[in-house]
This record gives C-alpha cells, structure tokens and sequence, in this order.
C-alpha cells in the first residue's frame, strides 16, 4: 500500500514526465518495442499496473487497473475502462482476455509471482503476456538505482530485476518467453533522449526490454 500512496501522491508528476525531453522519447521508443508483441495476441487487453493511462491508450489497451486512485482518474479520461485493484488479486474470471500488459510494473509490486500468477488466471490459453521491463543488467538500472538512493519518490521504492529472475518467474507461473525486443541503447543521463526502433532479441545494455511469453499448456 506504502507504494500505492506515493504514486497518488505524485500522479501529476509521474504523468508529466511522458512530456518532458527524457520522458518524450523513451515514452515513444518503449511503445515501439512493444506494440509488436502486444499485436500477436487476441483481443481483449488488460493492462496491470496501468497508471495514467499513456501505455494502455497508445497501445489500445481496453481495460486497466491499479491501486493508486489518482492515476486512474487520469487513464479514466484517456478511455480505459479502470478498476483499483492490485495485480496479486485481479477482479476478473479466468481465462478474459487474451493480452495482459505489464509496463515497468513487476519492480513496484509486493509480490511479483503472484501477479504473475493471477496474469496466467486470466489469460485465454492463446493469449499472451507482454512486459515492458528495466531489467537489472541495464545500465539504466543502475542510473535508476542512484536516483533512488538520492531521494527519488519513484526509484527509492522500485526493485529491479535480472532476466534470470523473470524467466524463472515466468517459468514458475506456467509461461515461456517466445520473443524479445529492445530499445533504450543511448545514456540514461543524456539531457534528451530520441526515439529509437526497438532491435528484436534479448540485449544487456539496452536501457527497456520488451517480452512476449506464451501459456505452456497443463502449467499454472
């Protein structure tokens, strides 16, 4: 909840940060690594952890929920059908959607399992998982990490984690990685950052790593 409460706290600034010159360009440079992915899976889409609302607009996302009031007021206005709830614990039947999306979210939940878990529950068993993650090998990582020990309202509470980590979660909760994209291969400290295509595959120094997996059938 501890986290919840700084991003209703900040929701005008974390939404600001989308229009600022690092926020503009990465913002942009993430929704190409990403709608890709997203377009391999059926219809409809739920994204967890949807914030403001700027991923699941961009990317059609129909439905999001969050724990942080604020914010969904925001994705609200920008269409998305919301619901507050936390990803451990999704206020959906089994199998209702054939894409869940999950941006730069696993790193501010309690439990990143669970939600991994409740994304299986309500997956369809041809839908698919897309993640957009800052994994721990980035250089960004590192640069969010030092915010963060300064101060940082956001990066002071986030947990960043390896690709090891991921896949064994994923692994855990009944999913494969079929495909990965990256983008972000500029300096995180630049004063402005430029869109980018996103490189299909798996790469350490990228600063934003889009994931697709897939249900393996008889897990989860």
């Amino acid at each position: 909840m501890a986290r919840a409460s700084v991003f209703e706290r900040y929701a005008a600034r974390y939404d600001a940060w989308y229009e600022g010159p690092v926020g503009r360009g990465a913002y942009r440079s993430e929704v190409r690594a990403l709608a890709p992915l997203l377009t391999r899976c059926p219809p409809p889409y739920l994204e967890i952890g949807v914030g403001s609302g700027r991923f699941a607009q961009a990317l059609g996302v129909g439905f999001g929920i969050d724990p942080a009031r604020e914010p969904l007021r925001m994705a609200a206005a920008r269409g998305i059908r919301v619901a507050q709830a936390v990803g451990e614990r999704l206020p959906f039947r089994d199998n209702a959607f054939g894409g869940v999306l999950l941006v730069v979210t696993l790193c501010f939940v309690e439990d990143p399992l669970g939600v991994l878990r409740e994304a299986h529950r309500v997956l369809r068993a041809d839908g698919g998982l897309v993640l957009g993650m800052i994994l721990a090998e980035s250089p960004w990582a590192a640069h969010y990490q030092e915010k963060g020990r300064q101060g940082h309202p956001f990066y002071s509470i986030a947990r960043f984690y390896s690709r090891q980590e991921l896949e064994a979660w994923l692994e855990q909760a009944g999913f494969r990685v079929v495909e990965y994209r990256s983008t972000l291969f500029q300096a995180p400290d630049a004063p402005e950052i430029r869109e980018e295509e996103a490189r299909p595959g798996f790469y350490p120094k990228a600063g934003f790593t889009g994931i697709l997996a897939r249900r393996v059938e008889g897990v989860g």
